[in-house]
């Protein structure tokens, strides 16, 4: 069935609603009620949600320097924008929507790490490894406009054991498979992109960047 541009956008619309309004709420609920290392086991050992914040990158990793979160959190607005002018092209040439879906998730993953990295610094206090935080009045938060750090906790240690000690330099040590901790907006971005790779390259492939 094919479907119109409106009913399109109004997908677009709710799948970006849908994501963001669990990405924050997940982000919050861990903000407010954990303290930064906490652990909470869900699925025995091998999923967790455990609580750090970083600078503003994918995954747990982190970009040195107030300078440096300037550079990221503009990036990530700047991308922000392009991703919604460009969402709104392959709408108006009526692209497949799967193409939109898959754009529109990536899109949202990146508005919503940017939220934490606009605002939380502004609202939050900070967390600590022996302290919860609580929201606090606009402004009085820990850190300035631009500056606030991104909440990751969604953990995957699906293998946690050691390296047998016959292997060269690492026998014996801590072998985690998977190490890094994201959230529900890295998520976003991940999933749409593999899904546009795996899925919907033909489409780009033809009609994107034929020209």
């Amino acid at each position: 069935m094919t479907l119109s541009k409106g009913k399109k956008a109004g997908l677009i619309i709710a799948l970006a609603v849908v994501l963001l309004v669990i990405d924050q709420v997940t982000k919050i609920l861990v903000k407010t009620n954990m303290q930064l290392g906490e652990s909470i086991p869900v699925l025995g050992n091998w999923f967790q949600i455990l609580f750090i914040e970083n600078e503003g990158m994918a995954f747990g990793m982190s970009f040195g320097g107030d300078i440096g979160k300037y550079i990221l959190t503009s990036f990530r607005l700047i991308l922000s924008v392009l991703l919604f002018v460009y969402v709104r092209h392959l709408l108006k040439k009526d692209a497949p929507v799967g193409v939109l879906l898959g754009l529109t998730a990536i899109m949202t993953g990146a508005v919503g790490n940017l939220i934490d990295c606009m605002f939380y610094g502004l609202i939050f206090e900070p967390s600590s490894y022996t302290h919860v935080a609580s929201a606090v009045p606009f402004g009085d938060g820990y850190g300035k406009f631009f500056l606030g750090k991104v909440v990751d906790m969604l953990y995957f240690p699906i293998i946690n054991t050691h390296w047998p000690d016959w292997v060269p330099f690492k026998g014996g040590e801590s072998l985690i498979f998977f190490r890094p901790i994201f959230n529900i907006a890295d998520s976003c971005v991940t999933v749409g992109a593999l899904y546009l790779l795996i899925f919907k390259w033909k489409y780009f492939q033809t009609h994107e960047f034929s020209k």
